[in-house]
């Protein structure tokens, strides 16, 4: 049964992600120069997000009830080699049998599976939502100081005043504490996240050929051969 309820935690979070990125599909597919197709895609986009926010925050609660209730975890299934270089080894073998991806491509309705940051591989992860989570986290072990500055970073705010990360989780629209009271904006579809990831390693000083992503689908297409 534990399987089948993992199965169900995962489809959630897809069906999620998945209406994020359709989101970003449909607004990139508009003519900007079109005045009335533009009118149409912001009334759109506006009840679009709506909605999608409304069923972000009820898939959220039925799925931590659900976590709660019977002990099945999603994020259980993380391994990091970053305190542990044997099993750090095991875990970059593991994911080289797979093709490294960029930080800079398009992953719309994509899911990850690992990633390997500064020669430090996390396999086991689930979804994009996880992965910027534990991505985060692994910045703030390694620069604690830099990483409680994030919510005054001008980088990591936008135009609209929107923060990634702050000090008060009610301010975000969906929140995890990344660490020590600093909270990190997770209601991101994948090339938000990509986005938010490309700011970060900058902020860090991390070139971004440090940063190389996996991806369920070429793991699943190597163990079908």
């Amino acid at each position: 049964m534990n399987q089948r309820i993992r199965n169900i935690l995962e489809d959630l979070e897809a069906v999620r992600e998945n209406l994020l990125a359709l989101s970003d599909d449909i607004w990139l597919s508009i003519d900007h120069n079109d005045s009335e197709a533009l009118d149409r895609g912001y009334q759109f986009k506006k009840t679009y997000n709506d909605k999608a926010a409304s069923f972000d925050v009820l898939a959220s609660d039925i799925s931590e009830i659900v976590q709660q209730f019977t002990e099945v975890r999603l994020e259980s299934s993380e391994e990091s080699g970053i305190e542990d270089e044997v099993a750090n080894q095991r875990i970059i073998q593991e994911l080289k049998r797979d093709e490294p991806h960029c930080i800079d491509e398009d992953f719309t309705f994509i899911r990850p599976y690992g990633f390997i940051l500064d020669g430090k591989g996390t396999i086991g992860i689930t979804n994009w939502r996880l992965l910027y989570i534990s991505f985060c986290r692994q910045l703030a072990k390694r620069d604690s100081e830099r990483f409680q500055s994030l919510p005054e970073n001008s980088d990591h705010i936008s135009n609209r005043g929107h923060r990634a990360f702050n000090r008060n989780p009610d301010e975000l629209r969906t929140s995890s504490e990344i660490t020590d009271g600093i909270h990190a904006e997770v209601n991101l579809s994948a090339n938000m996240i990509r986005n938010e990831i490309r700011r970060l390693l900058k902020s860090f000083q991390i070139p971004e050929t440090r940063f190389q992503v996996y991806l369920r689908e070429d793991r699943d297409a190597n163990r079908s051969r």
